[in-house]
């Protein structure tokens, strides 16, 4: 159980703080409208992944098991993939660099929008939260549970967490950001390994 936990909160933490479209949404609006608004955009996940999970897991549930494998495998890759970016991201970050604000009022219902048409959420959950699930739901329905609740936890924590640094201080909240990206080029890594020992053993 705690393995899954572990899993669960790394690959949260890793997709909170990676540079993507919601949190680019999130950055641009923290610095339009302040945190109080832009906070419950925090639990869009919450809303946009449940039709992605359901589509990614009836496919998986149909698939033999040595395609699964493929795709841990394939998974495995993926977040090595991800860490290399994440770390040139790390390399490259400007401190200085000042966001523009995106004018107009936002809402839960818009940072929905925007994770919807976002790929990573169905990459992830294609190649690695999808057959993770399925394996730990395997074993026991308690550990795709457990699964689920730290990374979701994990998640809207991070994304609430990098609004409130952004609302506090620009500079501070770069240099703090540039630091969780390298350490989630540390964690893609340590847990794309894991993915590809589990696909081959």
């Amino acid at each position: 159980m705690v393995s899954y936990f572990l899993l669960g909160v790394t690959f949260a933490f890793a997709a909170a703080v990676q540079p993507g479209p919601l949190q680019a949404y999130l950055v641009a609006q923290t610095l339009a409208n302040g945190w109080r608004r832009t906070i419950l955009a925090s639990f869009a996940p919450l809303l946009s992944d449940a039709p992605i999970i359901a589509l990614v897991l009836l496919v998986l549930s149909q698939v033999p098991p040595a395609f699964a494998r493929v795709l841990q495998l394939v998974g495995g890759a993926f977040l090595i993939y991800l860490a290399v970016e994440a770390f040139k991201t790390y390399r490259n970050y400007d401190t200085e660099k000042v966001l523009q604000p995106q004018p107009g009022q936002k809402t839960l219902f818009k940072a929905v929008f925007v994770n919807l048409l976002n790929p990573n959420p169905y990459l992830g959950w294609s190649l690695v939260m999808g057959p993770l699930l399925l394996k730990g739901w395997q074993e026991a329905p308690v550990y795709g549970c457990v699964l689920l609740a730290s990374f979701y936890a994990t998640l809207v924590l991070s994304l609430f967490g990098t609004i409130m640094l952004i609302s506090l201080a620009r500079n501070m909240g770069a240099k703090v950001n540039r630091l969780l990206i390298g350490g989630s080029a540390i964690a893609l890594a340590g847990f794309g390994l894991y993915q590809l020992w589990s696909g081959v053993t």
